[in-house]
């Protein structure tokens, strides 16, 4: 029988949360299919009751909820915010270990580090990528580089989930802080017995 593994999440806004919450269960399951002890049934990311953008005590409520139902939980804040997402988790006193997730800048920045995620995309704009993965920490803005790349009268809620469900791990991976959360993440789940 496979043991479960439930992840859960705090983030900053919707956007972020249908990202994340989908390269969290997609990179969760990639790491335990390559690594794994035992077989590992990996369920969708949890999204936590609050946004990490809110004061830290209704932060840490969401994560004690969350705590009940998953076994390893995420909170993300963007570079600005990032203090918030370090002194919660080194608050929180919860049975489920707590990972940061804080990119160099803001998530929308991940969502430009694959072209071919965009490609099937009508009328995305590709010439408004960065021309390598490792790049998108670079980008001055992030939100307004990734309004330049959806196509015009739409909005980047609209394509989170799907860059999300389709974006290359092993060129996500090229992005430092990227490659730098999969170490972490790695080494909890080492310590969890899943790997």
């Amino acid at each position: 029988m496979a043991r479960p593994l439930v992840p859960g999440l705090v983030a900053e806004g919707r956007e972020d949360e249908d990202f994340l919450g989908a390269v969290i269960y997609r990179q969760l399951r990639e790491l335990t299919l390559a690594s794994a002890t035992s077989a590992v049934d990996v369920e969708p990311t949890q999204i936590g009751s609050c946004r990490s953008i809110r004061d830290h005590r209704s932060v840490a409520e969401a994560l004690a909820e969350l705590s009940g139902d998953c076994h390893v939980l995420f909170v993300h804040n963007d570079m600005k915010e990032r203090h918030k997402a370090e002194q919660v988790i080194g608050a929180c006193r919860l049975r489920a270990p707590v990972i940061g997730l804080v990119p160099v800048k803001e998530t929308e920045a991940r969502m430009l580090a694959d072209r071919r995620a965009w490609a099937d995309i009508r009328r995305a704009n590709l010439d408004a990528l960065p021309a390598r993965p490792r790049d998108v920490e670079g980008v001055g803005d992030p939100k307004q580089a990734l309004k330049d790349v959806i196509p015009r009268k739409s909005d980047a809620a609209d394509y989170a989930k799907r860059i999300g469900q389709t974006i290359d791990l092993d060129t996500l991976a090229q992005v430092p802080a990227y490659k730098d959360w999969v170490t972490r993440t790695n080494t909890v789940l080492k310590g969890l017995g899943y790997l």
